[in-house]
């Protein structure tokens, strides 16, 4: 047998990554353009992506590489990063994840790769870990209501400003801040504050009751780690009018007084201590409480209890209308999304050490800075806190320097509060040993167990501690043992369709291979275990790592500049509006306030427009789903010198190329605006066209579509903003931790983010990403995402009408199917086919947006013909199912639709009175009998789960009703 004459280069095979990444091989892609009736897939592209836009070389990103070598180059530079033992604090902590939990929820896709529970039929499993995060907020705040998680802590700090002034009656314009607040926090409210219009009074805590201000923050412990009782301050303050907001920390809330035992009206913080790795700035879950009654003013999402079909408790997104738009041009919170991923990990933490495990590690945490701060005092060092937790500022006078110097050779970065104090803060990391070598450093000769003894009866005053029981739900009492908790995050798993199971053909948001090489570094200690604020010199790796994908994304945007630091697209909106405003400010321009948005937009766009102290007018779309250039013209003459930005969206919302995007670019150009192109569908971009060529000036990119980064069930994501060189030096840079070198442009822009690279340790999944596909393999990742895209809406269009296509015939990488006549002829909805595509297996593709009663399929790059037309086969018979209604053979009210999807209770019920059997019930194709998803619960009634508003956990015998 004669073997193929083959170079060694040919056989290194180092673009294999690309067909591992690519779903259809060559054969399967061949098949597909002849169903199309095209000759190449280059013919495809031609018809599809405007002639105008596209790029005439290709991408200047190397060729691609293994991922084995791409793994061991990136394990080069994470070499380069210095780990020391971190007593900084500031809102960042060690914290030890347990290895349960880091193995089967943190490194598991069946948990990573899960989308938004918006089908919470079959989410029932994250839900239901959300559930636990948001009781064991509401146990440790003392508040009634927690929502399933915001970005972090200091933009929870803003939501938290913006819901003081919607709760507040209080008509002064001031907002108090406690000068003791995290820096970053003051940060980042401050940014978000001036284009609210809002006055800022940053003062000490004392004063918070002295001003009349709508509403109040204040940190507890705060940035010096002392505690106070704030209960007769924030009675004070709320007798004037203010809403009090808390900022705190869970763990210390373990022993702590709660904020809503003291009266206040919001508490919130983040949950990185409870088992979440420091990552260098995130991604973290921040928690977020407050009242019932201010359920309706909550920003982010909220998790509730309903009842499904049968009766059965079931757990579904409360109050989805009202997150989902967004409040539109009343929006005075962008936010879209949250830390699932994040959140789980946290409640698990609680879960898997209930209330005592907590309590220990609590307690002993605080021992570990009692006898520290004893030996201190024993020694002569003066301490400025007379009650903490676990931080402490210590007067270190002419030795700081040298005591700084000591503790960094020995290991350990400390806290520089100024040239003459240091603070330290300890975590549940932290040993008998570090007390030690702590010691050392300071010049203390200290006997550890002595000093052990002299604290232990020593209590922090009673009006400080909490006297109620927490964490009370047996579900924080039953999994100990890690065989119990293994088999608990097993159970939820199984109760959830992710990416593991099947394809998400979601439109808009591409839910697209998150391969496991790109996913290993993120649990690396030289990316996980690194403080955000440490000297840059230990975090040389992360920076070599951070700026190398930035020139990555400058290759794909055609930008000079990017800015890593926003944490999720709707952030990445906002910061790049700021860059606009603060650019048009610059330039003496405050009176451009117009911000121009398609009819078709994201809701995001208007309410980061509105939040920005933008006006919005909404530009008309034609009957092909484009912008229409003439009444963009009539908008652009009708607002003149008040025109600030057009927000778009490349391809369009709809789903097309747009052949106008470059006049379009130029007419706002010429009135003196800016263009914002969404990143929401740069996967149909990169290697083909990109923003900066086509005209735009600044543009988010969603990381976590486009660029692999998991969708974790909800979040994490990342939202870096890529600027023209006009617009570069008004990003946002950071008040603790500069964002580039000492000459950069934008030098103290305020932040968007708490830490200076938001959720930075997610970065190497990007990173990896583009390093194993190269710019050819990226292309080709454009291409056969446009192919499938395309496929998909050729194979059903004949059932579906396809509602958007481009001139010559084609969809970019997603197309909107009209549902409209269907339920016009039947009453069969866009829900009830995606209820019923659970039974097929399948998650639903977006419902109704941008197009009300449609539906919109985005199939990504990563699916084979295999599984594309598993899911046409599914369509088609869904559709059959439809016509079998049309023509009677089916009721209206009692069909496979109308009362999917269908669960095993079902199946196994004595009774069955379906004009249709059990077996086209749950086997409707021969497929699913193969590989059967069971959802775990019947459609859930979410008006009874609105009208009857419940957020907590419920008790375990419900869940057996």
């Amino acid at each position: 047998m004669s073997h193929p004459t083959s170079s060694l280069s040919a056989l290194e095979a180092r673009d294999a990554f690309i067909s591992r990444h690519l779903g259809p091989n060559p054969a399967e892609q061949a098949e597909m353009l002849a169903a199309l009736g095209a000759a190449s897939l280059d013919e495809v592209i031609a018809q599809t992506v405007p002639a105008g836009i596209r790029l005439a070389e290709p991408l200047p990103i190397a060729g691609p590489a293994p991922e084995q070598e791409a793994l061991a180059d990136l394990k080069t530079i994470a070499g380069k990063n210095v780990l020391k033992k971190s007593l900084i604090g500031m809102g960042y902590y060690g914290t030890h994840t347990p290895t349960v939990i880091l193995r089967n929820v943190m490194e598991n896709p069946g948990w990573y790769t899960a989308y938004t529970p918006y089908q919470a039929e079959i989410a029932q499993g994250r839900l239901e870990a959300l559930l636990n995060w948001q009781q064991m907020v509401c146990d440790l705040t003392g508040m009634e209501l927690a929502n399933a998680s915001l970005l972090d802590e200091a933009t929870a700090a803003a939501e938290a400003m913006t819901m003081a002034r919607r709760m507040s009656k209080s008509k002064s314009n001031v907002f108090f801040v406690d000068a003791a607040c995290f820096p970053q926090t003051i940060d980042v409210v401050n940014t978000r504050a001036g284009y609210f219009g809002y006055e800022l009074v940053i003062a000490p805590a004392a004063q918070a009751a002295d001003q009349d201000a709508f509403g109040a923050l204040l940190q507890y412990p705060n940035v010096s780690g002392e505690i106070a009782d704030y209960s007769a301050l924030i009675a004070a303050a709320k007798a004037r009018g203010a809403a009090v907001a808390v900022a705190t920390d869970l763990m210390a809330l373990v022993l702590l007084k709660s904020p809503g035992e003291m009266g206040a009206d919001i508490a919130f913080g983040s949950g990185q201590r409870f088992g979440v790795p420091m990552g260098f700035g995130g991604p973290h879950a921040a928690f977020f409480a407050t009242h019932e009654s201010n359920a309706r003013s909550m920003a982010g999402r909220i998790i509730g209890v309903s009842k499904d079909a049968r009766g059965k408790t079931a757990l579904r997104m409360a109050l989805q209308t009202r997150e989902q738009h967004i409040r539109r041009e009343k929006a005075n919170s962008n936010i879209c999304t949250s830390q699932v991923l994040l959140a789980n990990m946290a409640g698990m933490y609680a879960v898997y050490h209930g209330p005592e495990g907590l309590r220990t590690i609590a307690r002993r945490i605080h021992r570990l800075a009692k006898i520290f701060a004893a030996g201190l005092s024993e020694t002569g060092f003066t301490l400025r806190a007379d009650n903490f937790f676990d931080s402490f500022d210590i007067d270190t006078g002419e030795s700081t320097a040298t005591i700084l110097q000591a503790a960094l050779d020995a290991g350990y970065n400390l806290r520089r509060v100024s040239a003459t104090v240091l603070g330290v803060s300890f975590d549940e990391t932290h040993t008998r040993a570090d007390l030690a070598a702590l010691f050392g450093t300071f010049g203390v000769q200290a006997d550890i167990e002595a000093l052990d003894q002299a604290v232990a009866g020593a209590r922090l005053p009673a009006e400080l501690l909490r006297s109620d029981a927490i964490l009370t739900h047996p579900v924080f009492n039953t999994h100990h043992t890690e065989s119990e908790m293994l088999r608990y995050l097993k159970k939820l798993q199984n109760k959830d369709l992710a990416l593991d199971h099947s394809m998400i053909s979601l439109g808009s948001c591409t839910m697209k291979l998150n391969a496991t090489s790109e996913m290993i570094p993120v649990t690396w200690p030289e990316f996980g275990a690194m403080h955000p604020f440490v000297p840059q010199d230990q975090a040389t790796g992360y920076l070599e790592m951070i700026e190398g994908l930035a020139d990555y994304l400058r290759a794909v945007t055609g930008f000079p500049a990017i800015c890593m630091q926003p944490n999720s697209g709707a952030q990445g909106e906002y910061a790049g509006l700021v860059a606009i405003r603060r650019y048009h400010a610059a330039r003496g321009d405050a009176q451009r306030n117009i911000c121009l948005i398609p009819k078709s937009a994201h809701g995001t766009n208007p309410a980061t427009a509105q939040m920005c102290g933008l006006e919005v007018v909404v530009v008309a779309c034609d009957d092909n789903g484009n912008v229409d250039v003439a009444d963009l013209k009539a908008k652009l003459a009708a607002h003149g010198d008040k025109l600030a930005a057009l927000m778009i969206t490349y391809p369009s919302t709809h789903g097309v190329f747009e052949e106008a995007v470059r006049e379009i670019c130029a007419l706002v150009h010429a009135a003196g605006g800016q263009v914002y192109m969404d990143g929401a569908n740069m996967n149909a971009q990169v290697g083909l066209t990109s923003p900066g060529y086509i005209g735009a000036d600044v543009c988010h990119l969603n990381l976590h579509k486009t660029f692999c980064i998991p969708h974790g069930g909800g979040g994490p994501g990342m939202g870096p903003i890529g600027l023209a060189a006009h617009l570069a030096p008004f990003m946002a840079d950071h008040a603790v931790a500069a964002t580039g070198n000492e000459g950069r442009a934008h030098a103290g822009q305020g932040a968007v983010s708490a830490a200076p690279f938001g959720s930075a340790s997610i970065l190497p999944i990007s990173w990896m990403y583009i390093r194993m596909m190269g710019g050819s393999g990226l292309k080709q990742a454009t291409e056969v995402a446009i192919l499938n895209a395309n496929y998909v809406a050729n194979q059903l269009k004949n059932d579906y009408p396809v509602l958007y296509m481009g001139s010559q015939g084609r969809v970019a990488h997603e197309c909107i199917l009209d549902i409209r006549p269907i339920k016009a002829a039947t009453g069969i909805t866009e829900v009830d086919i995606a209820k019923r595509l659970m039974d097929y297996g399948f998650h639903a593709p977006t419902m109704s947006f941008p197009v009300a009663g449609t539906i919109m399929v985005e199939p990504t790059e990563s699916e084979d013909l295999g599984e594309l037309e598993r899911f046409i086969a599914a369509m088609r018979a869904i559709r059959n199912e439809i016509r079998r209604i049309e023509a009677g053979e089916l009721p209206a009210d009692d069909n496979p639709l109308k009362n999917a999807p269908h669960t095993q209770l079902d199946v196994i019920s004595n009774e069955w009175t379906h004009p249709y059997s059990r077996d086209e019930a749950v086997f409707p194709l021969p497929y699913v009998r193969e590989n059967k998803f069971w959802p775990s619960v019947n459609r859930i009634d979410d008006v009874y789960g609105d009208r009857n508003l419940f957020c907590a956990c419920v008790p375990m015998d419900a869940y057996a009703s």
